[in-house]
């Protein structure tokens, strides 16, 4: 039987998702341990398959057990409920015509996808700037910032309900007209407070900063009515092509690049989104063009996309531990991938989906993303230490093998259940990411296709990692080997848990000296930024989807070293960069003296609900 090592553990089960009834007798438990909801959720994915139900419950029971596999929170809670919800944590909704009506439209979409407990992403790049004058309706518009307070206002009614579902992302081009009013928005704590906001910044304005260029602000000249300057091509969100825009102003690049430094290095947002290299790399480049991501950036996705996320728990796989012979069991996450990718290739059948868009979308594509957590926990116990080359080496290769196990696996179930429709062979076989697939890989897709048109994402894991018995969480290092943490409990009041690191608690049960830690113990404060973010970049590359991955930054920082940061992000291929440097605007739900960024759809209050 399951065994829970903390009491934070327990209690997220028990509050998030542990499946209750209501019986003739009052309340009745439906889950009467940890093994009921794990064998609730095998059953129902097992009843998706075709043939074989018993066989598969089985198999997927026991990907389960032990906290092997963790399914996204609200695969956990919902499914085999018998509830009518969906089974996706987050989404990113359809683009934002620039009127009225369908302003509103998207707005109702957003308000019904949250209700069913969706966090959601938007792009509001395709409104036009304020000031700008629409001729025929004798309008001036107030621009997006001022749209965006009516989202931010939905979801604080919503909140207001009872619900804690309010996670949302707002995306804003970096050559729009009001790109300086959303970097600065969050300066007042009073502002966009349910938003995490990114700057979709292109390879050209990385270009024009590097080389100290004026930077144009454009918009498509088509919704412009004849205002503005000079028209230059650019590829708008929501155009299917290139489209002429306007130039309404030009700035030194420079100086853009230093707000939204600034702006990040104060007040911890906007983050920054490298979109043309998460373009560049997008399986379905011939027929997407994303311009948004889930409120916390490790799936970029089109409109109307969703996540559908697992992630495998290492510390589960690590043989031997604190020892000579300490080692992972490769085979073991092999067939742990290979299995989760059926999983979660089901959850996209068995799941219900708050707008019929959101369904075509996801079974149009097939998105899954499997990921790993407990990283830093098994990097300790087998004797490595985060920031090391062998480290990222050993990280590194986790993921290739992964990666390539889970890309056979949807290629097998090709050829049992079919590929994705949205799959066209020739297309797909010339993505990036898949050229840098062995080539065995790329020529099993060309003879038998792929289920899946993504398969790997790595999640922040917040919840579930703690209910697994509190290991580190997705690649992050461990936080702290003993803190303590508050968490908002149904009555609306907080309730404090001490919280035990299992790689500590390990080394302590097993002799060592647990006042005189080996240095390979090492918590996120000890780690230079540098090393947060070249564990991302040796991971990057087996990444079809993205990486949630905050870069912890000290208060006394120097701004021209964090600026570096992103610089060197960039640089490094990455998809995007958020930073953390405690400041008084950001608030913390840890009490042992640092800082946390603020919530998304994976935090306790959100996940599983």
């Amino acid at each position: 039987m399951a065994r829970f090592d903390c009491e934070i553990s327990e209690f997220i089960w028990a509050t998030k998702y542990r499946h209750r009834g209501i019986g003739r007798a009052g309340e009745h438990i439906l889950d009467q341990t940890l093994e009921d909801s794990w064998r609730r959720l095998a059953n129902a994915l097992a009843a998706v398959e075709p043939r074989q139900h018993e066989l598969w419950a089985q198999r997927f029971y026991h990907n389960l057990a032990d906290f092997r596999f963790l399914p996204g929170g609200r695969i956990l809670a919902g499914a085999g409920t018998g509830h009518r919800v969906t089974l996706f944590n987050c989404f990113v909704m359809g683009t934002i015509e620039d009127s009225m009506e369908a302003i509103f439209e998207r707005l109702k979409e957003g308000a019904l996808t949250m209700q069913q407990g969706g966090g959601i992403g938007c792009d509001f790049s395709t409104l036009r700037p304020a000031g700008s004058c629409a001729q025929h309706t004798g309008t001036v518009a107030s621009g997006p910032v001022s749209f965006m307070r009516i989202w931010d206002a939905m979801c604080a009614t919503l909140l207001s309900t009872g619900s804690r579902r309010g996670a949302m992302m707002a995306t804003l081009r970096c050559d729009h007209p009001d790109i300086e009013q959303f970097v600065e928005a969050k300066r007042d704590p009073r502002e966009l407070r349910h938003f995490n906001l990114s700057v979709l910044v292109s390879d050209d304005f990385m270009a024009a900063v590097a080389g100290d260029e004026e930077w144009p602000l454009v918009f498509p000249d088509r919704q412009l009515e004849g205002q503005g300057g000079d028209l230059i091509p650019r590829r708008w969100s929501g155009a299917a092509d290139v489209v002429p825009c306007r130039v309404l102003r030009r700035l030194p690049a420079r100086q853009l690049w230093q707000k939204i430094m600034h702006a990040t290095y104060d007040c911890a947002e906007p983050g920054v989104l490298f979109i043309d290299q998460i373009n560049r790399h997008n399986n379905l480049y011939y027929r997407e063009h994303i311009s948004a991501t889930n409120p916390c950036g490790e799936i970029p996705l089109p409109p109307y996309g969703a996540c559908n996320l697992g992630s495998i728990n290492l510390t589960r796989f690590v043989r031997e531990p604190f020892s000579d012979r300490a080692r992972l069991d490769w085979d073991g996450i092999r067939d742990c991938a290979a299995l989760g990718v059926r999983m979660l290739d089901n959850v996209i059948e068995l799941s219900r989906y708050p707008l019929p868009a959101q369904e075509q979308q996801a079974r149009g594509s097939r998105r899954i993303g499997i990921g790993i957590t407990g990283l830093a926990d098994a990097l300790i116990t087998l004797g490595m230490h985060y920031d090391s080359d062998a480290a990222r080496d050993l990280a590194a290769r986790v993921m290739r093998t992964l990666r390539d196990s889970a890309y056979g696996s949807a290629i097998a179930l090709a050829e049992e259940k079919g590929t994705f429709p949205f799959f066209q062979r020739d297309d797909y076989l010339r993505g990036a990411d898949i050229r840098a697939l062995p080539d065995a890989l790329q020529r099993a897709i060309a003879e038998r296709g792929i289920r899946n048109s993504h398969l790997i994402a790595i999640a922040p894991t917040g919840t579930i990692s703690l209910l697994a018995n509190c290991v580190s969480s997705g690649v992050e290092p461990v936080f702290d080997f003993r803190h303590r943490r508050r968490v908002l409990t149904a009555t609306g009041a907080y309730r404090e848990f001490e919280i035990v690191d299992p790689a500590y608690r390990l080394w302590c049960d097993s002799g060592g000296n647990c006042g005189a830690l080996p240095p390979t113990f090492v918590a996120a404060r000890s780690l230079s930024p540098r090393a947060h973010l070249l564990m991302e970049a040796a991971l990057q590359p087996f990444v079809d989807n993205a990486i949630s991955k905050t870069v912890n930054v000290p208060a006394d920082y120097p701004f021209e070293k964090f600026e570096s940061l992103y610089r060197e992000a960039f640089e490094l291929g990455l998809k995007g960069c958020t930073t953390f440097r405690p400041n008084p605007i950001t608030q913390s739900v840890l009490t042992s003296g640092a800082e946390q960024p603020a919530g998304h759809c994976c935090d306790i209050e959100r996940e599983g609900e």
